[in-house]
């Protein structure tokens, strides 16, 4: 069975409470729920780690590289300056996919440049809490067919 590890970034554990216009109105735990559910019926172990904490998401990207197949970021705030996630996630060398749950092209200025896309296999944004949904999709394309194992 593959491995896969969703990252939340920054904030990302106040889905629910925090701007609900921007991020929806379902709680964390419950799209974690949904995220992990959906990779079990498609084969796919996933795990979930949330940090506010640059380093940590560094260390856990560093970590995913001997024990997942691939990873699922939501970097937040760190998408559009953090140049030592972006590193981290070149160097572990298994597929990384950046996820928003807002159309980040659609919002401040500053939120339009991703630093971590150029090094990312794709992005997904705009689409809320099924942006992760996509991203469990497209790594089942990715990983290939012998996720059932």
């Amino acid at each position: 069975m593959k491995k896969i590890l969703v990252i939340h970034g920054p904030n990302l554990n106040l889905l629910g409470e925090r701007e609900p216009g921007v991020y929806g109105t379902d709680n964390f735990d419950s799209i974690n729920d949904e995220i992990t559910a959906l990779a079990l019926e498609k084969g796919m172990h996933c795990e979930i780690f949330q940090s506010n904490h640059e380093g940590e998401i560094i260390d856990e990207l560093h970590l995913a590289r001997k024990s997942f197949d691939a990873v699922i970021l939501n970097a937040g705030a760190y998408t559009h300056y953090s140049y030592a996630i972006r590193d981290a996630i070149a160097a572990i060398r298994i597929p990384v996919i950046e996820v928003h749950l807002s159309n980040i092209h659609a919002r401040d200025e500053f939120r339009h440049k991703s630093v971590i896309a150029p090094v990312c296999v794709g992005q997904i944004a705009g689409f809320g809490k099924r942006s992760y949904f996509l991203a469990v999709d497209a790594l089942e394309y990715i990983l290939g067919d012998d996720t059932n194992e």
